[in-house]
């Protein structure tokens, strides 16, 4: 699992992307670079990271269930996600 406060900036950080979206959209578009520099850091939607809905883990992150693969595996063995069933030939 991963540190409470690796989550918590992740969290802080796309509050600050959402809040800067449309003033950054303006910049871009009129080429204002220098603008652009001023704004914070983490404002940037680049600096965001796919993390696990439940364990906050970075890799392995499937964007279709928004969970890490060791996590979709375990709930796929309770059956716990909907429509998938493990493989058996």
């Amino acid at each position: 699992m991963a540190k409470e406060s690796m989550m918590a900036r992740e969290v802080k950080r796309a509050k600050l992307t959402e809040k800067y979206a449309a003033k950054r959209a303006k910049l871009k578009a009129e080429g204002d670079y220098v603008g652009l520099s001023r704004l914070p850091r983490n404002s940037n939607p680049n600096r965001l990271r796919n993390r696990c809905k439940i364990t906050g883990r970075t890799r392995g992150y499937m964007r279709q269930f928004g969970i890490s693969r060791i996590t979709f595996r375990e709930m796929a063995s309770f059956g716990l996600i909907p429509g998938v069933k493990k493989a058996s030939w």
